[in-house]
């Protein structure tokens, strides 16, 4: 026994020695390389999500190289057809998107819909915030709703997307639950969370609708006040930011965000895709990316990925309806 442990050994440093354990330290890789399309700017939701995904992926070795490209337009429009016209050449690239691909078909801001690409995986859920500024007056919805009230003009509420968008229509879900008239919320729009977290913090606007991710870190930085959150109970990555509903505004949301790719995508290019992101929930540096992120795992893929949209897509335009967005 003792002579077959020390022959084991022996082989084993011998493998080594030679550099025979690369293979070995990447059998668990299932993709060569992924490159990431991100449809807005830095700073973004879309961009942390994809980046954080990449992070996530290439550190558990289930991908070998991750890139990354922001090409803002449109309301992303922009990178969604750039991601169907350049069809055939893109198969190694994933799209991140998320509601605003439902909302955005429905406004008709671009003539495309989720139905016109590949549905890779809905991977994340991400809830919305209502944030000030670190020196506002403002400390929690009621003074936010009493300014609003003394002033409705003057108290802007501003977004990374376009009038109509997710952003907006979190702001009008919000008042139209603390019994507001949604329709006189003036809502500025920016192009992606980082120009409009940075009108926030100039003034220009009086509060920001954005996703809970991005309001965390400007939170922790001391940038910003978590005035409110649209979960159903408060979130561990900042436990002291009051939900929507502990304020009286009987009102919740979460942002799915997840991945698209080219129209035409080979099958087994897609399920290569699928489970990377399925195995990735399974790994300690997934989990340290989303929880240093607030996010909340929703995972579904396929046909389920599909089915999920359509019902986001019936239940959102009747609520656009109701609001006088449709």
């Amino acid at each position: 026994m003792t002579t077959f442990k020390l022959g084991r050994r022996a082989l084993i440093a011998a493998v080594a020695a030679i550099g025979l354990t690369g293979p070995a330290l990447a059998e668990d890789q299932v993709v060569e390389s992924i490159h990431f399309l991100i449809p807005g700017g830095a700073g973004g939701g879309w961009d942390g999500t994809a980046r954080g995904t990449g992070e996530a992926l290439t550190k558990a070795g289930l991908v070998g190289t991750a890139s990354y490209e922001n090409m803002s337009g449109g309301g992303g429009g922009k990178a969604i057809g750039f991601l169907i016209e350049n069809a055939d050449s893109n198969h190694g690239t994933l799209m991140v998107n998320s509601t605003p691909i439902v909302i955005r078909s429905l406004t008709g801001v671009f003539p495309h819909n989720f139905r016109d690409l590949t549905l890779v995986s809905g991977t994340i859920g991400d809830y919305a915030a209502i944030v000030v500024g670190k020196d506002s007056p403002i400390n929690s919805m009621d003074d936010l709703l009493a300014a609003f009230d003394a002033d409705p003009s003057g108290t802007a509420i501003g977004g990374g997307s376009v009038p109509g968008g997710m952003d907006h229509l979190v702001a009008a879900m919000v008042m139209e639950a603390a019994g507001k008239d949604a329709l006189a919320v003036k809502y500025i729009p920016y192009d992606a969370g980082g120009k409009a977290m940075a009108a926030l913090l100039s003034g220009e606007i009086a509060a920001l609708s954005t996703g809970f991710s991005e309001a965390v870190d400007l939170a922790n930085a001391g940038e910003v006040k978590i005035i409110g959150v649209t979960a159903d109970e408060r979130v561990d990555a900042a436990p002291d930011a009051m939900t929507m509903k502990e304020q009286g505004i009987d009102t919740s949301f979460v942002n799915w965000r997840g991945f698209f790719a080219a129209p035409g995508l080979p099958e087994d290019k897609l399920a290569a895709y699928q489970d990377a992101i399925a195995k990735m929930y399974d790994t300690p540096e997934w989990e340290d990316v989303r929880a240093r992120n607030g996010w909340v795992n929703i995972h579904n893929s396929g046909d389920d990925f599909q089915s999920f949209l359509e019902q986001q897509e019936q239940q959102i335009g009747d609520l656009m309806k109701k609001l006088g967005f449709l």
